[in-house]
């Protein structure tokens, strides 16, 4: 998944402006007719910079929203003390410098202290209203979607585990006793969910961790919001499934020409002794061209046996028993495979693909036992079911029809793979168009992946190809959970209707997701059904069931606590805007798809305009000019027109179809901590870095540069500036170039550098320290381009620059202007 670039460049003197407008994605109105997200073109332009009062940039952190009552009950909430930060008044037009210096924190929910404390991760679990409404007519009015953000199968460093033979729960509703249950005695408790009485197992009086009797309520599952359950025998419907892995490699002429194949061979070899598994642990290949190529790696064979199947509209397993094999007892065999692979294929001239039987066979192969199949592909399907045809029209590439996949082949086999635990996992190595919005399905109905290299080859693209590389390591090591199903429950009175993410629904509740990793996010939709007017909390729970890659069933659990409110300024004080903005560019994935990409963006825009409505009407007791915004939802408008220029929904800029669709994969798939930084990326100036409030990790001391504006204003000729955009582009004074690039000058820089060198200088140690650092925050490989002023890729450099005006879209400031004019009508 192609989501991280570092990269910067000399400023260019003077440059080019951004981005517009958009009714709603829940169940909003519409644009007035007539209204066609022109930009100023069309009369008088407003100035571009106006004078503005600087406001200090700097932020200090949330503090609590309210102060706690003394000698409170445990669910009473605290009152509301003097005017919040959150809530502190902020007129957009005026307040230019709005990006906080580090990271933005989810907000703090105002729950007492001790409901505070073991409350779930926002990493984890968040909240776009961290302050639940009482009641729908309350949502309504403030006009912000209601939904989950989740990433369940998160890296954690500290997990607690339990092994327990009897896992405690509503015995009506099913909920996972949690910290936020109440006991009424040593031998009853309150489901926080569904409010029915239980009775306190025998068993769980004992706490194994104090080795003591009689405080049910200080057991592990009672301390944690996250915690992983040892699951016993009634949890599982079949014994665990081991780990199965197969890979289906495409071997056209087009696909060796990319080099693509040494790659993955080599990878293979390089971590066959690390893939998640225990000695139960399974592997198979097929390769495809026009014909399917099986692989008989049975013990006992003195080399692997290609069998080849030519008849691709009836597919068949030449010899089933011999093509998924023990990886222990083969090793030798396998390892031979991946050697002379690369080998068997070079000369070849076919160039024919038959990717649809290819996955049949894959399905054929894997329905007895479920398993991941790794399928790496790099042209257009053309030959048996599946295939087709290009509808790369540059005039109708943001057209619904060509977002909208062009034959549900895909999906059905992926539905029919779910069915049987099998997830599919797609490798797109391609430099022409390969319709990844019908390829897709096969992944986002599996709960697979799906990763992109655009123009790969293993000479003309150095850069893509250690991206390449550096993912599919991770790929092939990162823990992975089979036969997975994860359910989201809520307390009575809320409801979950829209989930998003890659997965089949498999009840109303209940998503099933064959394979489970850690690089997966999921957000849902909410509604009140009910009011809450008698509850001063409610709490969501996720439980994800799993088998793990030891054959282990387990349950991982996590539940978060948030207040209920009956005031619009208590609920505006509860936006969160990063979980608002990621939700929001879920629905609008959805709605580009099922109506127009139009429609997307007008929802999109019509979504700030209404809140922002909303609270100037509803919530703010003394009216003033300007547009005027809570502190908590300062950066609102600015993320819609982020999204508005992202490559997912942007118009009048000339985007490959296969790369919107990605960037719609990406929006609906990543946890919200990448979607954020694919959606507003983070500009720092490098070039004079320093050690000066930098971090100290592991003996190492990790630069924190201030973050800048996104607009060429923030730049200048003389500087070196490095985007990160969930990939890293990087310009530059003299001292910089021969101190951190190793160039006597600018005129020696390389066109396509994308590696920096190893220099004893103190610059280039801050500079890898700083790169280094912004890569381990997280799980995909963001790739390095260093570019010059004059470089083809300066344009994409430029993209990012969402706060400046283009040919065609607002600038930021021709956005707020915009908004005011439809709020003030």
């Amino acid at each position: 998944m192609s989501r991280c670039s570092l990269f910067s460049l000399p400023v260019p003197a003077g440059a080019p402006q951004s981005g517009p407008p958009g009714r709603h994605l829940g169940h909003y109105p519409s644009l007035p007719p007539g209204y066609n997200n022109t930009p100023a073109s069309q009369g008088a332009a407003p100035p571009m910079h106006p004078p503005m009062q600087t406001a200090p940039s700097q932020y200090p952190p949330q503090p609590q929203l309210y102060q706690q009552v003394t000698g409170a009950s445990r669910f009473s909430l605290p009152l509301q003390g003097n005017t919040p930060e959150a809530l502190r008044v902020v007129n957009l037009l005026q307040e230019r410098n709005l990006l906080p210096a580090g990271p933005i924190p989810a907000p703090t929910p105002p729950l007492p202290q001790d409901l505070q404390k073991v409350n779930c991760n926002p990493e984890v679990f968040r909240c776009t209203l961290s302050s639940i409404p009482q009641t729908q007519s309350l949502l309504n009015k403030a006009k912000l979607p209601l939904g989950l953000l989740l990433h369940p199968f998160k890296d954690l460093s500290q997990l607690p585990v339990v092994t327990s033979s009897t896992i405690v729960r509503c015995r009506s509703c099913r909920t996972y006793i949690n910290p936020f249950v109440s006991f009424l005695d040593q031998r009853r408790w309150k489901c926080n969910l569904c409010f029915r009485v239980n009775d306190v197992p025998e068993e769980f009086m004992y706490n194994p961790i104090s080795r003591s009797y009689g405080e049910p309520q200080k057991r592990p599952e009672v301390q944690n919001a996250t915690i992983e359950f040892i699951a016993p025998s009634e949890y599982m419907l079949r014994p665990p499934q081991p780990a199965v892995y197969l890979f289906v490699l495409d071997v056209s002429h087009n696909a060796v020409e990319t080099g693509y194949l040494n790659v993955v061979c080599q990878s293979l070899l390089d971590n066959i002794s690390a893939l998640p598994g225990d000695t139960r642990t399974k592997v198979g290949f097929i390769t495809f061209d026009s014909t399917i190529h099986f692989y008989n790696l049975q013990e006992g064979l003195s080399q692997p046996q290609m069998l080849i199947v030519s008849d691709i509209e009836e597919i068949f397993l030449p010899t089933p028993d011999s093509l998924l094999v023990n990886l222990n007892e083969c090793k030798e065999l396998v390892q031979d495979l991946l050697k002379s692979l690369p080998h068997i294929f070079e000369k070849t001239m076919e160039t024919q693909s038959a990717l649809g039987p290819a996955l049949q066979a894959a399905f054929k192969l894997l329905s007895p036992t479920g398993g991941r199949v790794s399928v790496f592909q790099t042209q257009l399907p053309s030959m048996g079911v599946g295939a087709l045809k290009s509808r790369e029209d540059p005039n109708q590439r943001a057209s619904a029809k060509h977002l909208a996949p062009a034959t549900d082949f895909y999906k059905k086999l992926a539905l029919d793979c779910s069915g049987q635990q099998v997830a599919v996992d797609l490798f797109l190595l391609s430099a022409q168009y390969c319709d990844l919005a019908s390829l897709g399905c096969i992944s986002r109905y599996s709960a697979g992946s799906v990763y992109y290299y655009p123009s790969y080859h293993h000479q003309h693209n150095p850069a893509q190809v250690e991206r390449f590389e550096k993912d599919l390591k991770r790929y092939l090591t990162r823990k992975i959970g089979f036969e997975a199903v994860m359910r989201i429950r809520c307390t009575k009175g809320l409801s979950i209707h829209t989930f998003h993410g890659n997965f089949f629904v498999r009840s109303t509740d209940l998503l099933s997701l064959p394979n489970v990793n850690p690089d997966a996010g999921f957000a849902v939709q909410m509604s009140i059904e009910e009011n809450l007017v008698d509850m001063q909390v409610v709490s969501f729970q996720a439980a994800l069931l799993y088998t793990s890659s030891k054959g282990e069933r387990r349950i991982r659990v996590h539940t978060l606590c948030l207040p209920v409110v009956n005031s619009l300024t208590d609920v505006f004080a509860g936006a969160d805007v990063q979980a608002v903005t990621g939700l929001l560019a879920s629905m609008a994935v959805d709605r580009s798809v099922s109506a127009s990409l139009g429609d997307a963006r007008d929802a999109m825009t019509n979504a700030a305009i209404d809140s922002l409505a909303s609270y100037r009407h509803a919530a703010l007791t003394i009216q003033q000019p300007g547009l005027l915004a809570p502190a908590c939802l300062r950066l609102f408008p600015l993320y819609v027109l982020a999204l508005l220029k992202q490559k997912a929904f942007r118009t009048g800029t000339s985007t490959r179809l296969d790369d919107r669709v990605f960037s719609m994969c990406q929006l609906k798939f990543q946890p919200l901590v990448y979607a954020m930084l694919m959606i507003h990326p983070t500009l720092y100036r490098v070039d004079d870095l320093s050690d000066q409030g930098a971090l100290n990790i592991s003996e190492r001391t990790i630069p924190q540069p201030r973050e800048l504006q996104l607009s060429v204003e923030k730049l200048c000729r003389e500087g070196a500036f490095l985007m990160d955009a969930g990939s890293v582009r990087r310009s530059c004074n003299p001292s910089f170039l021969t101190q951190v690039l190793g160039v006597p000058d600018y005129a020696a820089l390389p066109q396509n550098m994308y590696q920096l060198p190893e220099l004893e200088t103190a610059e280039s140690q801050r500079t890898r320290a700083f790169i280094g650092w912004l890569r381990e925050q997280r799980p995909f490989y963001p790739s390095l381009h260093i570019i010059r002023d004059d470089s083809p890729q300066k344009g994409d450099f430029m993209q990012n620059m969402i706060e400046d005006r283009t040919e065609s879209a607002l600038s930021y400031y021709e956005f707020l202007l915009h908004m005011q004019q439809q709020i003030s009508k």
